[in-house]
């Protein structure tokens, strides 16, 4: 018997309380670490300009993720518009950045997720969920009261707010969180997020209190742990080393690790040098022998 999702375990008035909770907390916008406290039930926008309603760009069984997570039938993954993060070089800019995709209703986003059951995914993988925890949370308790059973799987940018991961707690099963870099100004310069690296550590030491390490069913597909990204930027730019000593010291040592080397130069990564090379094979060689001499978890 596979073990059972962690929202199948709370009763369902506690899930309607989380999500009421969550979904009253747009008046005053603290999900994420900008804290911006903007009305958006009234209107209103901050940093990741996400209103009211969830946007999303896409949907469906996704192949290309970590092995753990895809298995046979692909992770049942729900692409959000917009980001709390202005990455100079995501590669994704015109989800993130122009806000590409199209408004869902809460009752919509719940058909989503049992659609992606009924396609026989493994998970139900939201990818850049942090300013939409509220739709989501709301949808989650309409879906699980029609039967979805799924794996959560949280896949973030790591700029959470605590009271966010906190009203998460015992509803995601897997977090995956990309963790970018450590230095206040890289964040400020690279992100527009200066208090991007205190906050990732904080998110970091609370994911791994809520799910522990990753664990794995008979069928090798991952039902519960953390699993954390790094993508290795040319010039150490990302702080790999910072990154994987704060995880092996401060999170677990025995941490699940993509080191992730596929980084191109994008949207507007020319202007910052040295980021409109892509990362040497010395710089990513380096990168996975730091990981295992913290004996962390790692792969590529």
């Amino acid at each position: 018997m596979q073990p059972k999702a962690a929202y199948t375990l709370l009763q369902p008035d506690e899930l309607a309380r989380r999500a009421g909770f969550a979904y009253r907390r747009l008046r005053e916008c603290r999900l994420c670490g900008h804290w911006c406290a903007v009305d958006r039930l009234f209107g209103e926008t901050g940093v990741c300009r996400a209103g009211k309603s969830a946007m999303i760009s896409g949907y469906g069984p996704h192949f290309g993720e970590e092995e753990p997570l895809v298995g046979r039938f692909g992770s049942g993954t729900i692409f959000f518009s917009y980001c709390n993060l202005r990455c100079v070089f995501c590669q994704n800019f015109d989800i993130s950045a122009e806000g590409d995709g199209y408004h869902v209703s809460i009752p919509h986003l719940a058909r989503l997720m049992l659609s992606l059951q009924n396609k026989r995914c493994h998970n139900i993988n939201l990818v850049s969920p942090s300013h939409f925890v509220p739709q989501i949370l709301c949808a989650l308790y309409l879906a699980s009261r029609q039967g979805l059973n799924l794996p959560i799987v949280y896949n973030t940018g790591g700029y959470d707010s605590l009271e966010t991961l906190r009203a998460l707690d015992g509803i995601v099963d897997i977090y995956m969180p990309d963790v970018k870099f450590l230095r206040a100004e890289t964040a400020k310069r690279l992100a527009g997020a200066a208090g991007y690296p205190d906050a990732v550590k904080q998110a970091l030491v609370e994911m791994q209190r809520q799910v522990g390490d990753l664990v794995l069913d008979d069928r090798g597909i991952a039902v519960r742990g953390l699993i954390v990204r790094h993508l290795v930027l040319p010039g150490n730019l990302a702080d790999t080393e910072a990154v994987l000593e704060f995880l092996a010291s401060k999170v677990s040592p025995n941490c699940f690790v993509n080191i992730m080397d596929q980084y191109q130069p994008a949207y507007r990564a020319a202007e910052y040098p040295p980021l409109d090379r892509r990362p040497s094979r010395s710089e990513i060689g380096e990168a996975m022998e730091i990981g295992r001499r913290y004996g962390l978890r790692v792969y590529s």
